[in-house]
């Protein structure tokens, strides 16, 4: 397995679903950088399931802060996070281990590990160890801070139901105000009707997350092969049940001239800036000073109690499966913080390798 991502804010993720624990290494953050438990606390809770939609299972989620941290602030050696599992119910895989899920990674895990891979509420393959990327994007976002970049997730999509765009105003305080984390309030509630009725027939929904990253310095991307887009969609695509990362204006450019989707340039306030932000605020695989904008698409929830076909690995026979257990009939807002945080990890490695961001900071 390959559990890092970064070149010099190296994140190491480690820990399964029903394992003891669930835990981040963050090598590379540099010394000074004044940060508690309760900050990053504070992001960890955003993944708390807040309405009957979610999953019953009952985590505290509690992080503990096993190294790297002195007298509140980073020392330069790794910083080390973890989280225990302590409402753990493994019964109803024990049932269906020889049944892969389908939309799970069971088969594929099964195969490429011969057997051997923790199988239990899909072990390194559930969504509970994005709570260790946003342990990690807490730290990083506190680093972003430093430089003035402010990274912001939100939903504006599930099962169809679009939300109206919003200001960055709106956005900060409405988000953590309904279960969809969504700006648009109108929108949540048609959002959380439709996600309602999927859970009424055992089914589940998918969405789409949109992150921003504003007050961007212009230079961040090393091409030809580290690319900003590059790295910023291999970080996303990490979060199980991403399927699609845009852009800007992503795939709706290939239905545009050059002359629609091209951003103009101009001077504002003494700085370079565009007119439109179709590019995303990434040229040539390099930030161009604008706000970075990427749209993530997000699957419907695999586990569901409706019956599907599927097979029984050990036995070679067809069969069917209806998978019960804690599920969320849509994940997309739990998936919002993941989000924020990986794109926060993906700018902190690039505004480090920039030179943005010293190796050891100086006191606020």
């Amino acid at each position: 397995m390959e559990n890092s991502i970064g070149k010099l804010f190296t994140i190491t993720s480690f820990g399964e679903s029903h394992g003891r624990c669930i835990g981040i290494v963050i090598d590379g953050c540099p010394a000074g950088l004044p940060v508690s438990e309760e900050d990053i606390q504070k992001e960890v809770d955003k993944r708390k399931p807040t309405s009957p939609i979610a999953t019953t299972r009952a985590e505290e989620e509690k992080v503990e802060v096993l190294s790297g941290i002195l007298d509140g602030r980073t020392t330069g050696a790794p910083v080390c996070l973890l989280i225990w599992n302590t409402d753990i119910d493994s019964t109803e895989y024990e049932r269906i281990k020889s049944l892969p899920r389908p939309g799970h990674a069971d088969y594929t895990a099964f195969v490429k590990y011969g057997g051997f891979n923790d199988y239990r509420g899909g072990g390194r393959f559930s969504g509970r160890i994005t709570a260790t990327f946003v342990m990690a994007g807490a730290v990083a976002k506190k680093l972003l801070s430093r430089i003035g970049v402010e990274v912001l997730a939100y939903t504006v999509e599930i099962g169809g139901v679009k939300a109206a765009t919003k200001g960055l105003d709106e956005i900060r305080a409405r988000v953590e105000t309904n279960p969809l984390k969504c700006a648009d309030t109108a929108a949540a509630e048609e959002m959380l009707k439709v996600v309602e009725q999927a859970k009424k027939e055992g089914d589940s929904i998918g969405g789409i997350i949109e992150g921003i990253a504003l007050n961007m310095p212009v230079g961040l991307g090393e091409p030809v092969f580290d690319t900003l887009e590059g790295d910023l969609s291999k970080a996303l695509f990490a979060i199980p049940a991403v399927k699609g990362v845009e852009f800007g204006s992503g795939f709706s450019a290939a239905r545009k001239r050059g002359s629609e989707n091209n951003d103009p340039f101009s001077i504002k306030d003494g700085k370079i800036v565009t007119t439109t932000n179709n590019a995303g605020g990434i040229l040539g695989g390099i930030s161009n000073g604008m706000p970075i904008v990427v749209r993530v698409a997000v699957k419907p929830t695999s586990s569901i109690a409706i019956k599907q076909d599927t097979v029984d690995i050990r036995e070679m026979k067809n069969t069917t499966i209806e998978v019960k257990g804690r599920h969320d009939a849509c994940i997309v807002p739990r998936a919002v913080p993941a989000v924020e945080a990986m794109t926060a990890v993906t700018l902190c490695d690039f505004a480090i390798r920039a030179g943005l961001i010293p190796e050891v900071l100086k006191s606020e």
